[in-house]
């Protein structure tokens, strides 16, 4: 009996992703729950799992443009296992080239056989892309939950690894002219097929310049007393929820204390000329623009407004955790209402964060730097404190200026004096 393996739907606007590669060769025996491949789509990458224990006949080879449900293999569930109950180990992709000899397919499979034994967690993209490269993963350390190896990390040992040793040059003759030192230098020049997720954060990008009246504001805030309460109360909110105190969770709350006072920062633009209309929320949905090696992804808060300190900084950790793997869900990444965008943590000083369509505003966070201000306590007096520049970025077909810089005020003044957000 033959059973079908469909690409499944990552969510209902997806219709087509791509297949990374096949993890198992055509004619393997699998066990069910293999890992057989992963697929990518604009939002999530899923994995491809055998539905049932037989031996696997592709039907499809790695490319773009896979339709969702469509049948890309099936397993024979009718055929033997092999003798001894052994399964075959995992080749390379499908169409790779002929079999590697029985030397590296030893030294592969006791390379897998001592990360089981050592209780490393490796993905099945890891243990394939180690076995191609000849990288032992015991000594790899994972980026993935609970320290799990992932690709990137293998591929990020391979690019550490010594070159190989150089050839010393025959010496030259008596008496011959001293030959000029060939260039160090490297002009290669490579392409690579952007991914589902790359191509889709370009055509967002470029749609939200096109169709929205872009405009930035800028403030600056005082970050002493959010500095001051973080110091003092880290240790214990830390031990009291599991999660440690950031900066985010200020600026969530300080934000949606603005989205209600400012409703239509919080809110869209529905329709096109004539039929045009402003779409308020009740609620305010907050996406935190969380950077991953594949490129932004911006997960939702839900009903920010009603979220504990404790609350938002543990869904923000969970979020960074499954967005590295790539675990986040489609309904997790659509439908914010409003975007906090941290680039601080990366070291800029300034920005002018891009419009998340449909939405009509971003907040832009920033690197701390003491600078030189006026003392609020002693006017006229001069203070080195930590400030950090603050951007909004809206839609001025919907948000006038007034608005935008009251908005951006409101943060300011609930970062300056924390107090407030508790009332």
């Amino acid at each position: 009996m033959a059973v079908d393996i469909t690409i499944p739907s990552p969510g209902e606007s997806i219709s087509e992703v791509s297949l990374s590669g096949w993890l198992k060769d055509d004619g393997t025996y699998v066990e069910k729950d293999d890992l057989l491949a992963e697929i990518e789509s604009d939002k999530a990458t899923l994995e491809l799992r055998a539905p049932a224990a037989g031996t696997l006949k592709i039907a499809t080879k790695k490319g773009d443009g896979i339709k969702v449900g469509a049948v890309v293999a099936s397993i024979d569930t009718a055929a033997a296992r092999p003798a001894g109950g052994a399964v075959a180990a995992a080749a390379a992709p499908s169409g790779a080239g002929a079999a590697a000899p029985s030397g590296a397919s030893a030294a592969a499979h006791s390379g897998a056989a001592a990360d089981n034994a050592g209780g490393a967690r490796v993905s099945g993209v890891a243990k394939k892309v180690a076995a191609e490269k000849g990288v032992d993963t015991a000594g790899i350390a994972g980026s993935g939950p609970s320290g799990r190896v992932m690709k990137d990390d293998v591929l990020a040992a391979t690019s550490k690894a010594p070159a190989a040793t150089e050839t010393k040059p025959a010496a030259a003759p008596a008496k011959a002219a001293p030959v000029a030192p060939a260039p160090t230098g490297t002009r290669g020049v490579r392409r690579e097929k952007m991914t589902k997720l790359r191509q889709k954060i370009a055509e967002r990008l470029v749609h939200a310049q096109h169709t929205a009246a872009m405009l930035t504001t800028f403030n600056e805030c005082d970050m002493t007393e959010v500095m001051r309460l973080r110091a003092e109360h880290k240790d214990g909110f830390e031990k009291q929820h599991g999660v440690g105190l950031g900066f985010m969770s200020f600026f969530v709350k300080a934000a949606t204390s603005a989205l209600r006072k400012y409703p239509r920062v919080n809110a869209y633009i529905a329709g096109s000329g004539a039929e045009m209309e402003i779409e308020y929320h009740d609620y305010c949905d907050v996406a935190v623009a969380v950077g991953t090696d594949k490129g932004l992804v911006v997960p939702v808060l839900r009903n920010a407004e009603a979220l504990s300190f404790a609350g938002i900084e543990g869904a923000i950790k969970d979020f960074a955790v499954r967005a590295k793997d790539g675990k986040l869900t489609v309904d997790e990444m659509t439908g914010g209402t409003f975007t906090i965008s941290n680039g601080g943590v990366y070291g800029s000083l300034m920005s002018t964060p891009i419009l998340n369509p449909p939405q009509s505003a971003i907040l832009g966070m920033h690197a701390i730097k003491k600078r030189a201000v006026e003392d609020p306590k002693n006017p006229g007096q001069v203070a080195l404190r930590p400030m950090m520049y603050l951007a909004l970025s809206y839609d001025h077909r919907i948000i006038d200026g007034a608005e935008a810089v009251g908005f951006l005020v409101h943060i300011k003044d609930m970062i300056e004096k924390p107090e407030r957000l508790l009332f």
